[in-house]
């Protein structure tokens, strides 16, 4: 399984960012690479209201799956 964080992979905040305002296991969007290993992640609402935006490291961020993965079929 590839856990590469891509442009609009829905994330997971793996430690607190008070600095933010951000607590851990809060939710994102990717909606910028920055840079290798950056990005920018949009944190909204249950109503689609930004609350925060924050550059992030991918070591601080964690791949969110809504899907099974894929057998391997050997």
């Amino acid at each position: 399984m590839n856990d590469a964080i891509k442009l609009f992979d829905v994330v997971a905040l793996v430690a607190d960012v008070p600095s933010r305002g951000l607590r851990r296991g809060q939710v994102g969007t990717v909606v910028e690479l920055l840079e290798p290993g950056m990005f920018e992640v949009e944190f909204s609402d249950d109503h689609g209201r930004t609350y925060a935006t924050a550059p992030l490291r991918a070591s601080q961020l964690i791949v969110l799956h809504y899907e099974p993965a894929a057998a391997s079929s050997t």
